[in-house]
C-alpha cells in the first residue's frame, strides 16, 4: 500500500526528529530522508510530500495527517461517543526509549467515572510531564481497574528478530492484558478500544498462534486523545515506565537519558566502559540505532 500526503513545515520537523534513529544512511536525489519504522518505509521529498508504503502506510499517514490538524476525510470526525462511554483501553509506553522497559497497561473505565477523570484533567502522557504523572496515576490506580505487563528489554532483545517485530511485540502485549482485564473483571461496556499502530486485519495476523484471543476492538489513531480508558492506560504505563526506569539508573548508577538520541548514546558509551557491552543487552533495545552508534560497528 502506498500514501502519499503534504504536511506544514512544523510537522516536517517533527517528523525528521521522530524518523531520526530510524533513517537509511543512503541518499537519495530530491529526497530529505528515507526511513523504515516496522512495517512501513516513509520517504520525505524536498517538495514536501511524505509517501509511506507497506502494509500499516495509511495507520502511519493518519497519524501524521491528523497530527497536522488534517482528517483522513477533511472533514471534522465526531469521535464523542468514545469519551462519554464505559469502555476498556489499551496503550503502551517505552517502544521509543533505547533504555527503559515496554509497558503495556489496559484500563477500565466506567461511564460514571468520565467526571471524575475529566477533574484530574486526564488525557495522553505524552502532554504531561512526569512529576504531574506520579501525582495523578496513583489517584486514577485506587479507582480505576487496570492490568499491566512490563517487558524487560532484555526479554525484548530475545524476542525480537526478522520474524518478530515491535509490532508484534505490542500486539501480543496489548492482547494479553485486555484479555486478562476483560476476563477477569467482566466489564459491562460500549468499547474496546486500542491506539492503531498496525490495521485490525495485521493486528490479528501478528497474534495467529496466540492462545486467548481478545476480539471486538475498535481501532483509532490518537485514541488516547478521543478515549478516557486508552489515556488511562497511557498514565498507568508511563507511570510504572519511570518506577523502572529509575531501577535501572540505579543499577548501573549512571543517570540514564529516555528516548533514542544523542545523550542517548553519550550514556550508553559510559554503560559499555563501565560494564562491557554484555550490559547493553539486559538494558537497552539493540535493535535501534543507537547500538550501532554506542559500538561503532554494524549489529547484524
Amino acid at each position: 500500500m502506498n500514501v502519499v500526503i503534504k504536511v506544514s513545515e512544523n510537522t516536517q520537523k517533527k517528523m525528521i526528529e521522530y524518523y531520526r534513529d530510524k533513517k537509511r544512511d543512503k541518499e537519495i536525489p530530491y529526497v530529505v530522508f528515507q526511513a523504515v519504522d516496522e512495517d512501513t518505509v516513509i520517504t520525505m521529498y524536498t517538495s514536501g510530500k511524505i509517501m509511506f508504503q507497506g502494509t500499516s502506510a495509511d495507520v502511519d499517514a493518519t497519524m501524521w495527517k491528523e497530527m497536522d490538524g488534517q482528517s483522513a476525510t477533511n472533514e471534522k470526525v465526531d469521535t464523542s461517543k468514545y469519551h462519554n462511554c464505559s469502555s476498556v483501553g489499551s496503550d503502551e509506553v517505552g517502544t521509543g526509549d533505547y533504555f527503559g522497559p515496554i509497558v503495556v497497561t489496559a484500563a477500565y473505565v466506567k461511564k460514571e467515572d468520565v467526571a471524575f477523570l475529566e477533574q484530574l484533567g486526564i488525557r495522553d502522557s505524552k502532554k504531561i510531564d512526569d512529576d504531574k504523572i506520579k501525582k495523578m496515576a496513583p489517584e486514577i490506580a485506587k479507582r480505576i481497574p487496570y492490568r499491566s505487563i512490563i517487558l524487560s528489554n532484555k526479554e525484548f532483545n530475545e524476542k525480537y528478530n526478522k520474524n518478530v517485530n515491535m509490532n508484534k511485540i505490542k500486539a501480543i502485549l496489548h492482547n494479553k492484558v485486555l484479555y486478562q482485564l476483560i476476563k477477569e473483571e467482566n466489564p459491562k461496556i460500549d468499547y474496546i478500544i486500542v491506539d492503531e499502530f498496525a490495521r485490525e486485519k495485521r493486528y490479528y495476523e501478528y497474534l495467529e498462534g496466540i492462545p486467548n484471543i481478545q476480539k471486538g476492538i475498535t481501532f483509532m489513531t490518537k485514541a488516547e486523545d478521543k478515549n478516557l480508558a486508552v489515556a488511562c492506560g497511557s498514565i498507568i504505563s508511563r507511570y510504572i515506565f519511570l518506577k523502572e526506569f529509575d531501577k535501572i539508573c540505579d543499577q548501573v548508577h549512571l543517570p540514564l537519558v529516555k528516548g533514542a538520541g544523542v545523550e542517548v548514546d553519550k550514556i550508553g558509551e559510559e554503560v559499555v566502559a563501565k560494564y562491557g557491552e554484555e550490559k547493553l543487552k539486559e538494558i537497552a533495545k539493540l535493535n535501534f540505532k543507537n547500538t550501532e552508534r554506542i559500538l561503532h560497528t554494524i549489529i547484524y
